[in-house]
């Protein structure tokens, strides 16, 4: 580990996130096919880490940047070390993929290759081709072959060697894109018996190749994978003659051309080949190659088939109605005017927020609609809710941050939807990103205005919501929601910031709050007084919390860290960091929310949040830290930190020698797994 002054490097400390990840897939106790998404997941987030944080470190490099600005860092010796992991887990990665093939064989499902199939499946196949496939192959001869630019991210190619066995045609060499986004990456094979059998769309392609390259005089083909990954940050110049919208449309262009910062490619492919193909496309022993075997893109493996196999999959664990909605005969909005409620990620149904929108678009008495998006989904019931409301004559205002790295082009679609459909649309912030998570109903009661709020650790998209856990408080506290009405206000015009007396609301003030509720336990620590932290997040990266932490830590108060991806504080070290514990969980689904919970002399003072804590959040986005003033439901955040604090099943500690090493039970202590206590105590199963 790359460690300075007790803190680890946070792309170092990413990498260890990911190999939690990969633990997921190599733990036997997993079912067979989620161990197999699970190895997409683990290579999704890789090629992302590549496109942006090697990519950002490549730069640091080209502009001969000697550190990083915020722990000192040299990029030259991280990328060192990142190409030291990066090839071992690349190599347990290999391990755990032949290790699934096996199992899976055992229960009957085989991978089978263009060589391997029987006379019927090869009919088959070859039916699947003529009609499905060949329709999106458009091959390229490599020697015509101008501009590498071409080459999409996220894509895979096969570089296909052309012979003929007569020797009367030189051998010559085709590109031909695997079109993925068109097709499903595996073809269900018809099953013979009991068994079942899968191929992979590349594999069909190599057994077709004789349909499209037999009429120009070959008769023997080889075909090898290859696949580039490009730096996926987005440079939007300042033409002030151009709109901030164009302006973004241009970057994603210039996007899909960005510098390559990964080169993979099949270790069989010959040398001399491999050495004309790096010429070709414009690639040097700079870059990152990697050899590695017959496939990749193993994203795609996120999206592998049930087989109709329940007993290889997760049980089926459907969202829960919240007990107060269950059985109710009035409007959802006078529910929550009754009683705050908090619906939790995925254990509850994200329905009930689809269906307050649904009911708030026909109520004569609300007026105003007014929301945040980030990350909606494809095809956002959420927006056709707010588009139903304004066709119904409610006032929808919609902030939809179209610089969401990797969702730009969605949101800038749903923005012109929106816009079209009547929505008013806020302007986009340059150089801030609006990452609060805020829904706001005016609603006209007694000749007043009465404001409902859903303040969310998590985005409005109900896809996300079925496996990311989040949590999402629906309040009629008026201070809240007047609060998260100036908020719009301030995204309209964000030059003159309100005081907020409940929300923490960065880039105004949410570190420097957050810094004087440390201080006020490490002062009542001091006193004699009850004094404790409790942190739940996803990322702990800013220098000055940490500090603060590091302090709070030496004047002899206890805390403990949930967090789930980066960390670069290392805990447990005698005279800095020995009062602070730190784990993180790795499970069926991804932990997402943020949750702070200070002791104030033992009367909790309790929030939920967007943000986690790092330099970007807390200066370069608009987010929220939201007060939970309801004691019912301080009680559920509790139960729920107790219960993934005593998780000894799924938590890693962090930081720890050796990585990642699982947090296990004592001797005659029970086995918690988090995420199914949760579950049950949702259901109501536990007494």
């Amino acid at each position: 580990m790359i460690v300075q002054k007790n803190i680890i490097n946070r792309e170092i400390s990413w990498l260890h996130f990911n190999e939690r990840v990969l633990q997921e897939a190599t733990d036997k106790k997993t079912p067979l096919i989620e161990r197999l998404r699970f190895l997409g997941i683990f290579s999704n987030n890789r090629d992302e880490f590549f496109r942006v944080r090697v990519a950002t470190l490549r730069r640091m490099m080209n502009v001969k940047v000697a550190t990083d600005q915020e722990y000192g860092f040299k990029p030259k010796h991280i990328l060192k070390e990142i190409d030291k992991e990066v090839g071992e887990q690349e190599k347990r990665f290999n391990i755990t993929f032949y290790e699934i093939k096996e199992e899976l064989k055992k229960n009957n499902i085989f991978f089978v290759d263009e060589k391997e199939i029987s006379e019927k499946q090869s009919e088959y196949v070859s039916k699947y081709f003529n009609e499905e496939v060949r329709p999106q192959l458009f091959p390229i001869l490599l020697k015509n072959f101008k501009n590498p630019e071409t080459l999409r991210d996220k894509f895979i190619y096969l570089i296909i060697v052309l012979e003929d066995s007569r020797g009367i045609k030189n051998t010559d060499y085709a590109l031909l894109m695997v079109p993925t986004e068109d097709l499903s990456r595996f073809l269900l094979l018809p099953e013979e018996g009991n068994k079942k059998f899968v191929m992979m769309l590349d594999d069909v392609i190599r057994h077709g190749l004789a349909d499209i390259f037999k009429n120009f005089g070959y008769d023997t083909f080889e075909a090898f994978t290859i696949k580039i990954t490009r730096d996926a940050e987005l440079d939007i110049d300042n033409d002030i003659s151009k709109s901030f919208y164009e302006l973004l449309n241009e970057s994603l262009k210039k996007r899909k051309k960005g510098l390559p910062v990964r080169f993979v490619y099949d270790n069989n492919m010959p040398q001399s080949l491999l050495e004309y193909l790096l010429k070709k496309l414009k690639i040097s022993e700079d870059d990152s190659l990697r050899g590695g075997g017959r496939y990749h893109n193993f994203r795609d493996f996120m999206s592998f088939p049930d087989m109709g196999k329940k007993n290889l999959l997760f049980p089926p664990q459907n969202p829960l109605q919240h007990p107060i909605v269950k059985n109710h005969n009035k409007l959802l909005i006078e529910l929550i005017r009754e009683k705050d409620i908090m619906l939790h990620y995925p254990y509850h149904s994200f329905h009930f927020l689809i269906d307050l929108l649904r009911e708030s678009s026909l109520d004569p008495k609300v007026e105003a609609i007014k929301m945040t998006f980030y990350r909606a989904a494809r095809d956002s019931n959420v927006i056709n809710a707010l588009i139903n409301a304004a066709r119904n004559g409610k006032y929808v205002t919609v902030f939809l941050e179209v610089q969401a790295r990797f969702d730009e082009k969605a949101n800038l679609y749903w923005t012109e939807r929106l816009r079209e459909e009547g929505v008013n649309i806020i302007k986009t912030l340059p150089g801030y990103k609006v990452h609060a998570k805020l829904l706001l109903i005016r609603r006209k009661e007694d000749g007043k205005n009465v404001y409902y709020t859903n303040v969310s650790t998590g985005n409005f998209n109900e896809s996300t919501a079925r496996v990311y856990a989040d949590d999402a408080l629906f309040t009629a506290n008026q201070s809240i929601a007047k609060e998260v009405d100036m908020l719009f206000h301030l995204f309209e015009s964000p030059y003159t910031p309100p005081t907020f007396r409940h929300l923490l609301v960065a880039p105004y003030m949410l570190r420097d709050q957050l810094i004087k509720l440390i201080n006020r336990e490490i002062r009542n620590v001091k006193k004699g007084k009850e004094a404790w932290i409790i942190i739940k997040l996803n990322n702990l990266v800013d220098k000055q919390i940490i500090n603060k932490l590091v302090s709070a830590s030496r004047a002899g108060i206890k805390i403990k860290i949930i967090c789930r991806g980066i960390c670069v504080l290392v805990p447990g070290i005698k005279g800095f960091s020995e009062n602070i514990s730190i784990i993180g969980h790795v499970d069926r689904y991804l932990e997402h929310s943020r949750i702070f919970v200070f002791a104030n002399e033992g009367n909790p003072d309790y929030f939920i949040s967007s943000a986690d804590m790092m330099i970007r959040n807390f200066d370069h986005r608009f987010e929220v830290a939201c007060p939970v003033y309801d004691k019912d439901i301080q009680n559920e955040l509790m139960f729920m930190l107790q219960t993934q604090l005593k998780d000894n099943v799924k938590a890693r500690i962090i930081n720890s020698i050796p990585v990642n090493k699982y947090k296990k039970p004592r001797p005659g202590e029970p086995h918690v797994r988090s995420q199914v206590v949760l579950y049950k105590y949702f259901k109501g199963l536990l007494e």
